[in-house]
């Protein structure tokens, strides 16, 4: 089947096979898999247009919803958390999209920016498995009794809930400020930012990666729309340049993600979260590597 925007030619049932598997894994630690999925786009199809980020933020729009319905029926969406990530993702997403046509048209720099981001993320994760390795383990919880979230505090000042009788807390300008300068990356990148947001979520503010999942995708579905509409309005300012999305291309994609994000976050409270980490590091650092050794080699 052709895809004429993306320019491939690929068999129309690879695309949501693909999503599906990346999804069911990723969205466990409340990530779309889009931060995957543009590499197999790029890497192994061939589809290295700035038309591709666009492509892959309306992927996120039609598969997350199922993983989001799946956190709020289990009642662990921490919404105070949520609204923070959307206010500060929103207006770096539109900036990021700017910056990726005009300054990272180029497939080659635009690979050398993607490693760069992805050897960071895998940086952070890898920093804490190691970190929680030499915790005192806590006893385990048994995931049909793994208990809801409950809003404390949600302020200027701070955003406070309880998970599991304990009590977490993050500084909401914090939380802004970090979203925002990710809202800038994920525009780029075309991954809405819950790739870049929840390692640091987990590492930097201490939040538990069974109640920040649902938080980082719906703030990644919402930015995601905001990124594809500025693409399709790039593209009527810069005609010369493949920028809209290949709505077709990111439609089935994203069929694919439905099913992969509502089982993973179905299946996210009988898996260890080391583990999910764990799988999502080892991926990240082979991908970053990969496109860094071939920028310069």
């Amino acid at each position: 089947m052709l895809f004429p925007v993306a320019g491939i030619e690929i068999h129309p049932l690879v695309p949501p096979a693909v999503a599906f598997v990346i999804s069911f894994f990723t969205s466990m630690s409340g990530l779309s898999g889009a931060f995957l999925l543009l590499p197999f786009q790029m890497s192994v199809l061939g589809y290295t247009t700035p038309s591709v980020s666009a492509t892959n933020q309306l992927f996120n729009i039609v598969a997350i919803p199922s993983g989001v319905l799946r956190y709020v029926r289990e009642r662990r969406m921490v919404w105070p958390l949520t609204w923070a990530v959307i206010a500060g993702t929103l207006p770096g997403v539109i900036i990021g999209a700017i910056i990726r046509i005009a300054y990272l048209p180029n497939a080659a720099d635009f690979k050398l920016f993607v490693g760069g981001v992805l050897l960071y993320i895998g940086y952070r994760l890898l920093k804490s498995i190691q970190h929680k390795k030499r915790r005192p383990l806590k006893p385990k919880v048994s995931p049909h009794a793994m208990g809801n979230t409950t809003t404390l505090e949600f302020s200027l000042k701070r955003i406070s809930y309880s998970f599991e009788g304990e009590t977490y807390t993050a500084p909401t300008i914090g939380i802004f400020s970090l979203t925002f300068m990710v809202g800038i990356i994920g525009g780029i990148y075309g991954i809405g930012g819950g790739a870049i947001i929840s390692p640091f979520f987990i590492t930097f503010f201490g939040l538990p990666v069974y109640t920040v999942a649902g938080a980082c995708l719906m703030g990644t579905f919402v930015t995601s729309i905001a990124g594809v509409g500025i693409y399709q309005t790039l593209s009527y300012i810069y005609p010369s340049q493949v920028i809209a999305p290949d709505y077709l291309l990111g439609i089935l994609f994203g069929i694919g993600g439905v099913g992969g994000m509502y089982f993973g976050a179905l299946c996210q409270k009988y898996v260890s979260a080391n583990i999910l980490k764990l799988i999502l590091t080892t991926f990240i650092l082979f991908t970053a590597g990969k496109y860094i050794v071939e920028y310069f080699f």
